[in-house]
């Protein structure tokens, strides 16, 4: 009987099967360094102990995507080893900030499956869940991702396709206890530019980039023990590149937003991502942001904003899609999330 997994294939999956993914991890201040040293991420919440004491939380939390990525990481033996591609997000809710200290382990339920024309691939939805160790539910969020088949004469499974929401409505973000803005220091921020000071349409080019650095992107995949072959394995792929993680690429581009979006510190929903195309060592990461909407909260001092981050290979700033309505090919990321900021 063999002992090593090939991992999942398309045929393996089933409507509403329940996958509890193996090797929890307790996080430390260590993922918080290596977050920060791994992306420019500077936002004040995150980064200070006292900054976050002030704005009423009992200290800094580990950064909304590193509690992300380690959650994400976890379902990979399961759910996209042998992916052809993650093709997107919706529904993603941070529910409890997450500390050093704490221990997270992930779960996903299948809640959709198409084969593809071909006949070689299909289509998998997970809805997956990340738990504390006191059985709290942190985030979850639902991503599909295109799966090879093992064989490609299995009969095909019932096409289900989930109905998702588009957008998450405000009523239903979770603002973490205590949090208050209403003694936010704005020059420790960094920016003065609150929630009233952006308009919906607007557009930011966050000017700066950053050039992917192979050792960079294979400290972070081996970091949130992200097992896909693609990113770890030059052999797996006939150009022989390793494709950058796409979990990657989302953080360069938060930790870019951070010039003209210093004061957008929690990201509590995410909408919708697309990796629209594929990254490689070497490309210069460049950043915009447009403002799709904003909603007041109940809690003291906090509005949240709904912000659309592209990320590009230093393409034309606010250039998207081309006339098909296809994404243009300097486009590598349109991640549509809800953030926290001051009033």
């Amino acid at each position: 009987m063999a002992k090593t997994n090939p991992g999942r294939f398309f045929e393996d999956y089933s409507l509403g099967q329940v996958i509890d993914h193996a090797v929890p991890r307790t996080v430390g201040q260590g993922e918080r360094a290596l977050y920060h040293a791994l992306y420019p991420a500077r936002h004040a919440l995150y980064s200070s102990d006292e900054f976050a004491r002030n704005c009423g939380l009992p200290g800094s939390p580990l950064d909304d995507l590193a509690a992300f990525h380690v959650v994400f990481g976890k379902t990979v033996p399961d759910v996209s080893l042998n992916a052809v591609a993650n093709l997107g997000y919706a529904e993603g809710r941070w529910l409890k900030p997450v500390y050093a200290g704490d221990t997270l382990r992930s779960s996903s339920e299948v809640i959709g499956l198409k084969q593809n024309s071909n006949g070689k691939t299909g289509v998998v939805w997970v809805r997956t869940r990340g738990t504390n160790q006191h059985d709290e539910v942190v985030m979850d969020y639902v991503r599909w991702v295109m799966v090879r088949k093992r064989n490609v004469d299995a009969p095909a499974p019932e096409t289900v396709v989930p109905e998702l929401s588009k957008v998450i409505d405000p009523s239903d973000l979770v603002i973490p206890e205590g949090l208050d803005f209403s003694n936010y220091n704005f020059t420790l921020a960094g920016e003065p530019h609150r929630w009233g000071d952006y308009e919906v349409g607007e557009t930011i080019d966050h000017v700066d980039g950053v050039t992917l650095e192979e050792a960079e992107h294979m400290m972070a995949t081996r970091l949130w023990q992200n097992t896909a072959k693609v990113h770890f394995d030059a052999t797996f792929r006939p150009d022989g590149q390793r494709l950058i993680y796409g979990g990657h690429i989302i953080s360069l581009a938060r930790a870019l937003s951070f010039n003209g979006l210093a004061n957008a510190q929690m990201i509590v929903g995410l909408n919708g991502g697309a990796h629209a195309n594929p990254a490689f060592s070497g490309l210069t990461v460049k950043a915009w942001s447009e403002v799709l909407d904003k909603a007041p909260t109940s809690t003291p001092g906090v509005g949240a904003i709904r912000l659309r981050l592209v990320a590009t290979k230093g393409g034309a700033p606010f250039e998207l899609k081309g006339d098909d309505g296809k994404y243009l090919p300097d486009v590598l990321l349109d991640l549509d999330y809800w953030a926290l900021m001051p009033l």
